[in-house]
């Protein structure tokens, strides 16, 4: 009897972000959204969502539904089949120039890179389409987003409130 060479799934090496593919939200993404709250810990949904939603709230997958991908435009990173991440904009109708950013990644692609990539592929999009500056909000204890904000935008700067740090963020982003 030959042994395979396989070797146990604990010891695979995770997924590389070469593996990922980035691509604009799409009208049948829903369900990959949906099935995205299954690989999301109580702690990434609350500092997305600013609340202890169990999931990702359904309003947020109608909202995306929506996207005109010019005043809002989301991207999300592909692992095969799956969301790894998703990241989107939202333009402030009383500042055109300005538009919200929020990015949510999946526990296992978290400090990977899925994230920077995103906002990376994000950022170019906006500036075409007028948008000058990201705003973001970004809870206290969110240590891994504070130190991207730190690292893509070293000269930016936050207001804090209600245990939240607010962030006007320059385009174009640092690579």
């Amino acid at each position: 009897m030959t042994k395979l060479g396989v070797r146990p799934t604990a010891h695979l090496a995770p997924p590389a972000l070469e593996d990922v593919r980035i691509r604009p939200y799409g009208i049948t993404d829903g369900p990959r959204l949906r099935r995205m709250s299954e690989r999301l810990s109580k702690t990434s949904l609350y500092t997305r969502f600013f609340s202890g939603t169990p999931h990702i709230p359904e309003h947020y997958v109608r909202l995306l539904e929506r996207l005109d991908h010019w005043d809002r435009e989301a991207l999300v990173a592909l692992d095969g089949d799956e969301i790894a991440g998703v990241a989107e904009y939202s333009r402030d109708r009383r500042r055109p120039w300005s538009a919200d950013l929020a990015v949510l990644v999946t526990d296992p692609w978290q400090r990977r890179g899925v994230g920077s990539a995103l906002v990376r592929c994000l950022a170019p999009l906006a500036a075409r389409r007028g948008i000058t500056e990201f705003e973001a909000d970004v809870i206290l204890g969110n240590r891994d987003a504070l130190r991207f904000v730190r690292h893509g935008w070293p000269a930016a700067h936050a207001s804090n409130a209600d245990g939240a740090a607010h962030f006007r963020l320059p385009l174009p982003v640092r690579p």
